[in-house]
C-alpha cells in the first residue's frame, strides 16, 4: 500500500442496470430465484459496492497487489427496475493493518436503496495465487 491511502479517500460508480443483474439471474439454478420479479439483486448490489472501493483503491496500491472482500454490513432498502442507473458512492473510513473499512451508499433516480459497511483486505497477488493452488490441490 502506497502511503496516499489514508482514510477520507472516496469515489462514485455509475452502473445502469440491465436485465441481467435482477434477482432471477443471480442464481438461475434456483426455482425461489427464478420466480422473483425482475429488480436489481442484492448480491449484484453488494459486488457494485465492492468494485467503487476497488476502484478508490487502485492509485493507492504497489504493483503486484490488489484487494479481497472480507466484511460486508449492508441494507438493501429499495427496489430498482432494469434502465435506472444506480451510484454508488464509498468512502475509506479506517485502516486497520491491512484491512480498509469504508462507508457505502447505494442510490437509484430516486431512493437510497442500501447502505452500511464494506471491508477490503490488501494482498499479494502473487502469494495469493500460490495459496489457492496448494488449496486446489
Amino acid at each position: 500500500m502506497l502511503a496516499s491511502l489514508v482514510p477520507g479517500i472516496s469515489h462514485s460508480l455509475n452502473f445502469t442496470v440491465p436485465r441481467e443483474k435482477t434477482v432471477p439471474f443471480l442464481y438461475p439454478e434456483s426455482p425461489h430465484f427464478e420466480i422473483m420479479p425482475e429488480v436489481f439483486a442484492t448480491g449484484f448490489m453488494v459486488g457494485l459496492m465492492e468494485w467503487c472501493c476497488m476502484e478508490a483503491m487502485a492509485p493507492h496500491l504497489e504493483p503486484g497487489e490488489g484487494s479481497l472482500g472480507t466484511l460486508i454490513h449492508v441494507t438493501h432498502e429499495a427496489a430498482t427496475p432494469p434502465g435506472m442507473t444506480v451510484t454508488v458512492d464509498c468512502t475509506l473510513d479506517r485502516i486497520e493493518g491491512r484491512q480498509l473499512i469504508f462507508s457505502v451508499t447505494a442510490r437509484d433516480e430516486t431512493d437510497l436503496i442500501g447502505r452500511g459497511e464494506h471491508g477490503r483486505t490488501v494482498v499479494k497477488w502473487d502469494r495469493f495465487v500460490e495459496r489457492v493452488a496448494k488449496k486446489a490441490g
